[in-house]
């Protein structure tokens, strides 16, 4: 199985759009209670007006004209009033839209983040498949070669000689490399000294021999190069300072 590309800085933009979709709904909620507020104080004040009406008659005739200008007054209240209502009609079918809205993706951002846990635990639990894959033929070459007795020493060391080659490809093929130390200088960053040895056919610091190979994975050191370090003595150093003395007289 190849392993996905996760993004889970996603989860964090989902999740402050989903937090404007909620504030957007409880802003038209709020302009929703405003609007019935203002339709109630319109309402009570039309019913305030007519029932003065019904109680004072005695007025009507006295205040004709009067009442003539709040005749259409009213009528604009009657006319803002209806108004209202359309507005309060629309926002509630708008918040309700919205709040809808909110709740899918809620849902949404919920699958989302089970979807992504999933995704990161097949890719833990079978990231490795590829070269597992790569490296299974070399095992059925070993078992081969097992089974393979010819008492010839050499063929059965050629064999597995083949075998260690294929499996460097593989390895090489996924990003690991080994780290060369022939003739190499001495590099804390790469190898790793376990014994200091004198030899008159090495330089100071030069790595004599290698016990144990290092390896990079795509340039990154995963194991250091287990070396023999060739290591000068003083006297060695001064018999060569002495030396180079009587040549210089």
């Amino acid at each position: 199985m190849k392993n996905k590309k996760e993004h889970p800085e996603h989860i964090n933009a989902q999740s402050a759009e989903h937090q404007d979709e909620k504030f957007v709904a409880e802003d038209h909620n709020k302009e929703i209670e405003d609007l019935k507020k203002k339709l109630e104080e319109k309402e009570f004040y039309s019913e305030a007006r007519v029932k003065n009406k019904k109680e004072h008659p005695e007025h009507i005739n006295a205040q004709s004209a009067e009442h003539q200008d709040e005749k259409f007054v009213a009528e604009d209240h009657n006319k803002e009033i209806e108004d209202l209502k359309k507005k309060l009609e629309e926002k509630e079918k708008e918040a309700a839209a919205n709040y809808d809205k909110y709740l899918r993706a809620v849902a949404e951002l919920d699958n989302y983040k089970k979807r992504v846990i999933k995704e990161k635990t097949d890719i833990i639990k079978y990231g490795k498949e590829d070269i597992v894959k790569d490296i299974l033929p070399f095992m059925d070459s070993l078992d081969r070669a097992l089974e393979h007795d010819t008492g010839d020493i050499q063929s059965f060391k050629d064999g597995i000689a083949l075998i260690q080659d294929q499996l460097l490809c593989c390895l090489k093929k996924h990003g690991v490399e080994r780290i060369e130390t022939a003739g190499a200088d001495f590099d804390p960053n790469f190898h790793e000294a376990l014994m200091q040895v004198e030899s008159d056919r090495h330089e100071d610091n030069k790595i004599v021999n290698e016990i144990e190979k290092g390896y990079l994975l795509n340039g990154r050191l995963i194991r250091p190069s287990r070396v023999c370090v060739c290591k000068k003595t003083k006297k060695e150093n001064n018999d060569v300072c002495e030396k180079n003395e009587d040549m210089e007289e």
